[in-house]
């Protein structure tokens, strides 16, 4: 297993509750396919540049554990969900 950094920036357009209902459903995926060492909920910020004519985002930075396959599918499902505004996977 290998460790992983990966910041999602949620959409506001629904409000912050669901932006972080689908924090936590993320965290709930990345718990399930190996281990959450942390999640840091930078919470509502305002963007670099507009994104979907969105000037903020809901900021949340996980430090997590996992399989070397499960990256490419976590992004996979990030770039299908409505929602998901931005997002980076890194490998430490």
């Amino acid at each position: 297993m290998s460790n992983y950094e990966t910041i999602i920036v949620y959409s506001l357009a629904n409000g912050e509750e669901a932006a972080k209902e689908l924090a936590a459903k993320f965290q709930a995926m990345m718990a399930e396919h190996g281990a959450v060492d942390s999640v840091d909920e930078w919470g509502k910020r305002k963007l670099a540049y507009l994104i979907d004519d969105e000037e903020y985002g809901y900021y949340v930075l996980y430090n997590h554990s996992c399989d070397a396959a499960y990256p490419a599918e976590l992004m996979r499902v990030l770039n299908i969900t409505e929602g998901v505004l931005a997002k980076s996977i890194i490998k430490k």
